[in-house]
């Protein structure tokens, strides 16, 4: 089959599903709106066993993490994720999910050679990146402080 890139997009068009965009809006705020609400109820959960308003947060992040790694290795994540689509990108538990996805995806190839490296091929730009800004964030209030 020839076509040209015009042609090709003219039958990929014909041949795609219509998005149902209302549906899938709704449904990222609901699932998305959900996980943010485990969360506020983890960390409420948290400090009524006695850890103050910061640990308590930290807490629900770290519990927030670990269900994700779960979900995600049981195979349930990717079921709530293809049901509710970007809601499931809410950046705790979609980060928990990129890092570990992979992990269980090459866990055939080895400990080092297929589950480390696959989970720090997406972790690893993060992690570097999200420690520079930091660095660089806080050189510039050790800056602002210093300077007024």
């Amino acid at each position: 089959m020839d076509m040209t890139p015009q042609e090709y997009q003219a039958y990929i068009k014909e041949k795609q599903d219509a998005s149902p965009l209302l549906k899938n809006v709704a449904l990222a705020f609901a699932v998305g709106g959900l996980i943010c609400v485990l969360g506020q109820l983890i960390a409420d959960g948290w400090a009524s066993l006695g850890l103050g308003k910061d640990d308590a947060s930290a807490a629900a992040s770290v519990s927030l993490v670990f269900l994700s790694a779960v979900l995600t290795a049981l195979g349930l994540y990717h079921r709530l994720a293809r049901f509710a689509g970007a809601g499931t990108l809410v950046p705790i538990t979609g980060f928990a999910n990129s890092v570990v996805s992979p992990a269980v995806d090459f866990r055939a190839e080895g400990v080092i050679t297929g589950t480390a490296v696959k989970m720090f091929t997406i972790a690893g730009p993060v992690i570097v990146f999200g420690t520079a800004a930091s660095a660089l964030y806080g050189l510039v209030l050790w800056l602002i402080d210093i300077l007024s």
